[in-house]
């Protein structure tokens, strides 16, 4: 049974996901075609939660309504960079307007994001704390967010 005011997009495993990952841990929304469970394969490897049902920007939208961006680093939030031929042909990306939107709203203010190389990217997955592979198939959809801290409420 739901929680009074919890988004039902996010399962008791994601809650518990959000709740335990420390500030500078980076947690990945994986799009359908993400390579989520051969990277979290392993010792030492990424948590997988599956959200196979959900999309990436309502699931972000909720996400960030608990968990801070880190507000230590330049670029708290890092998106998949087209490939060279996508890049040449000008692909129109519309999902990271969509992203830029939600970062910028959650945290109240503009937010840098950082584009990086699909394999680069990859990488950095390697390292994550989780990935949360959802069913979005938006082209160059995957987001990486950095955890900041959550301070008490001043009283």
């Amino acid at each position: 049974m739901p929680l009074k005011g919890i988004p039902f997009n996010l399962s008791p495993d994601l809650l518990k996901l959000l709740s335990a990952a420390g500030h500078g841990d980076e947690i990945i929304l994986a799009d359908a075609h993400f390579p989520t469970t051969s990277i979290c394969k392993g010792e030492n490897a990424p948590v997988e939660i599956r959200a196979d049902g959900l999309l990436i920007p309502p699931l972000l939208t909720s996400i960030l309504k608990f968990f801070p961006l880190d507000q230590y680093v330049g670029e708290p939030v890092a998106l998949m960079q087209r490939t060279a031929d996508d890049e040449a042909k000008n692909l129109p990306v519309p999902i990271w307007d969509e992203i830029s939107r939600i970062v910028n709203e959650a945290e109240g203010k503009k937010i840098s994001i950082e584009k990086m190389d699909r394999f680069d990217f990859y990488g950095r997955a390697r390292s994550a704390f989780a990935i949360i592979h959802t069913g979005d198939v938006s082209q160059y959809g995957n987001v990486i967010i950095k955890k900041g801290v959550v301070y008490p409420p001043t009283q």
